[in-house]
């Protein structure tokens, strides 16, 4: 008899004020995102890890002739044909010096069929970071309309690509 006392004791003396305190404290918590970072260019991006289906190697490309400066070409993944868009194309790259990765993402189209994937040239893919809405910049620069915002990472900004507005940008019906 004397275990079940000390075992009920403590729970005998629960003060439901210290429950209500810690619903407060979660309810003042934002939500957190996460935001998958990489290099393109000289330029930090970021998208949700939401829409970045994977991050694969540089894969063998197929040039496609008379496109658009931005778009380098297609990949097969898996049996599927990936555009290959470079949104830092302004930046000249040196010939020979390719990038080393491709951020796979994927537009959901509202409907149950899978969207529209593509691969977005990364030169370095610097990770995933946890950021609640604070840490996000309403407004972007004004030349880079392929873009809704800023996030703060690491005392850093990273430019969020909206991939709605990547594809108004960047039209893929050339394919």
């Amino acid at each position: 008899m004397a275990y079940q006392e000390s075992i009920a004791g403590p729970f005998l003396d629960f003060d439901g004020a210290d429950l209500i305190d810690r619903e407060s404290q979660t309810e003042e918590r934002r939500p957190e995102r996460q935001y998958c970072v990489f290099r393109a260019g000289r330029e930090r991006f970021c998208l949700s890890v939401l829409e970045v289906e994977e991050v694969v190697e540089w894969p063998a490309v197929t040039r496609i002739p008379l496109t658009p400066a931005f778009l380098m070409g297609v990949f097969n993944l898996r049996g599927t044909i990936v555009p290959l868009i470079d949104i830092a194309f302004t930046e000249v790259r040196r010939p020979g010096l390719l990038p080393k990765h491709v951020v796979v993402a994927t537009l959901k189209d509202g409907s149950d069929g899978d969207g529209l994937r593509l691969g977005i040239v990364a030169d370095e893919v610097i990770g995933t970071y946890s950021s609640s809405e604070e840490a996000l910049v309403g407004q972007s620069p004004d030349d880079v309309p392929h873009c809704r915002g800023m996030l703060r990472h690491d005392d850093r900004l990273a430019l969020v690509v909206d991939l709605k507005r990547l594809t108004d940008v960047f039209q893929l019906p050339v394919i």
